[in-house]
């Protein structure tokens, strides 16, 4: 496993972090044996949001910190806020009154004094910067909040948000894969009259290494939003021709060789994978093994059926 050195306290966080939306069908006992199949491999990174089945990931992961508090140090802990429903509404809330009630309902769902990271979910057009700088600043000198970070945030927002919040931004939560390819194609393309050259993060990737803010990505495995996994997917087969055959010469599994494309740009990066399977998270966690030359990277995103000029 490989590891960043991450945050206020310098803390060395694994490049695979293990995201935790999909066990709310699962046992307290089949989540902490989850835990430990991350923890037996240096996965030490867990990533959580308030919204994931309504609170229920959350509180499935303090019953297992209740039953096993001898994992609490063990484990790095991110969650995240803002992502309201409402009536039937879905909606975004960044205001200083619903940061403070989540943190603490967070707090209270996992069973533990403080959260590692809290994330800002998605953003809110209607924030108000200084609302947050109240809530975070608020949290963290109660102990409550340790670092801070966003996601799915492009630079403008960013920098609306340092101006007015005192706490660093440490994290921008984005998605890419190798089908999903948004925050590399526009850079590729600079200034040329195509679908491919059209900007639509501004370039976050660059940003982020400017700031030394960390880069997570999500939907690591997936093509668009949620459309479903590319590995194994007729509609790639260039992709997974690819794929198989760096595998094979790495004696790695195909996803394995995928995250590590990810993990290839050459900054503070972490891939959050979603398996609920112990022989998938050792499986994935591989990919910091696995070597990608340049020649090999071009190769993956050109045969996700990607072009060059």
């Amino acid at each position: 496993m490989n590891y960043i050195e991450f945050g206020k306290n310098n803390v060395q966080l694994s490049t695979i972090i293990l995201g935790m939306m999909r066990i709310s069908s699962m046992s307290v006992r089949e989540v902490s044996q989850l835990i430990d199949s991350a923890l037996d491999v240096g996965i030490n990174a867990f990533d959580l949001a308030d919204c994931y089945a309504d609170g229920l990931c959350e509180k499935i992961v303090g019953e297992v910190l209740t039953s096993r508090p001898d994992l609490r140090d063990r484990m790095w802990i991110q969650s995240k806020c803002g992502i309201r429903r409402e009536d039937g509404i879905k909606y975004f809330d960044f205001s200083k009154e619903h940061i403070t009630e989540a943190i603490d309902s967070i707090l209270m769902r996992l069973k533990t004094d403080h959260i590692d990271s809290l994330l800002l979910h998605r953003p809110d057009t209607l924030m108000e910067p200084e609302e947050i700088d109240e809530a975070i600043d608020a949290a963290v000198k109660a102990g409550k909040v340790i670092d801070f970070g966003v996601s799915n945030m492009n630079p403008m927002m960013i920098d609306l948000l340092k101006d007015n919040v005192k706490e660093k931004i440490s994290i921008n939560q984005i998605q890419m894969s190798a089908a999903f390819t948004p925050a590399i194609d526009a850079g590729l393309h600079f200034n040329m009259s195509t679908e491919a050259g059209t900007m639509r993060d501004g370039s976050i990737l660059e940003y982020c290494r400017l700031h030394n803010i960390v880069i997570q990505t999500w939907s690591v495995l997936q093509y668009g939003y949620f459309k479903g996994v590319f590995i194994g997917n007729s509609k790639y087969p260039e992709l997974n021709k690819v794929l198989t055959r760096i595998a094979k010469e790495q004696n790695v599994s195909p996803s394995a060789v995928a995250i590590a494309w990810v993990l290839r740009y050459p900054h503070k990066m972490q891939a959050v994978i979603g398996t609920t399977k112990a022989d998938r998270v050792r499986e994935m966690a591989l990919a910091t093994d696995v070597k990608l030359s340049r020649k090999e990277w071009y190769e993956i995103y050109q045969s996700a059926g990607n072009t060059l000029p």
